[in-house]
């Protein structure tokens, strides 16, 4: 009886890990197709916060927050959109010949500290911590979270993605849409445009809603930022870094986190 009784906690535990594991949130942005060509190329994305990868079932992406970057750099606007109970859902006409960036992007100061053994939080800017008194409040924690997540769709060439210098960011070495199965990829972290240094990375093939475990790959960026790695099956892949850090901003020291996302094809090789 007691073996079986340490048998049955054992498996309570590792049901309880699961579940908590299949159940964290991830957002992401997913095209019907990174690599396309023609002179009328269309592709439809998917935009969601879901529990499984890509698995719409928690909430929508909101419209009003992603931006879409042309080769040339100009902004183009999302066709045919449409906000539903779990997924946000709008087609792209790529015009011209190269690399799309689909994105959204955010950024923000949050503090946080105790009133008895009720915790406080607060959202804003500077100038208002500082009007609003909170910067005096006894133990008071001042964070700058930044998230990125995107996506990248190519018509015909890729071409060059200017990184924006703001968080953490991916910096192609090799391009997103020129990814094969077997063969070796490589990118690089920079934080506010400097090589991010010692972040982990995790990636995560989609379709994990089938799969016992996840199959989570773990790895740290390099001294330079860069992050090596050989996916051996085709598909679409989910990828997450996040660096924290300390700053100061205008005298006040402050806590910095960055997170990035990004959703990635690889083709087979």
């Amino acid at each position: 009886m007691k073996n079986l009784a340490k048998k049955l906690i054992v498996a309570a535990a590792v049901v309880s890990l699961t579940v908590g594991a299949a159940h964290a949130h991830r957002a992401w942005i997913l095209p019907s197709a990174t690599v396309v060509s023609g002179d009328n190329a269309w592709v439809t994305i998917d935009g969601a916060i879901s529990n499984n990868l890509f698995f719409p079932d928690h909430r929508p992406m909101q419209i009003d927050a992603i931006s879409i970057t042309a080769p040339d750099g100009s902004s183009v606007k999302p066709v045919n959109a449409t906000v539903g109970q779990y997924r946000t859902t709008f087609d792209l006409k790529l015009d011209q010949k190269g690399t799309y960036r689909i994105a959204q992007a955010n950024s923000g100061l949050n503090a946080s500290w105790k009133e008895g053994a009720e915790t406080k939080r607060w959202r804003g800017t500077m100038a208002e911590y500082v009007a609003q008194g909170i910067d005096t409040k006894p133990g008071v924690e001042l964070t700058l979270s930044s998230r990125r997540v995107e996506t990248f769709v190519t018509n015909g060439a890729p071409s060059a993605i200017t990184p924006t210098g703001k968080g953490l960011e991916l910096v192609p070495v090799t391009h997103p849409n020129d990814l094969y199965s077997g063969e070796e990829i490589t990118f690089k972290l920079t934080d506010n445009g400097k090589p991010a240094a010692n972040v982990e990375v995790t990636v995560i093939a989609g379709g994990d809603r089938y799969r016992e475990e996840a199959g989570e790959i773990v790895l740290k960026s390099a001294a330079d930022g860069t992050v090596k790695l050989t996916l051996e099956n085709a598909g679409m892949y989910w990828l997450e870094a996040e660096s924290r850090g300390t700053a100061s901003m205008e005298g006040k020291p402050v806590n910095s986190m960055s997170t990035y996302v990004a959703v990635l094809e690889v083709l087979p090789g």
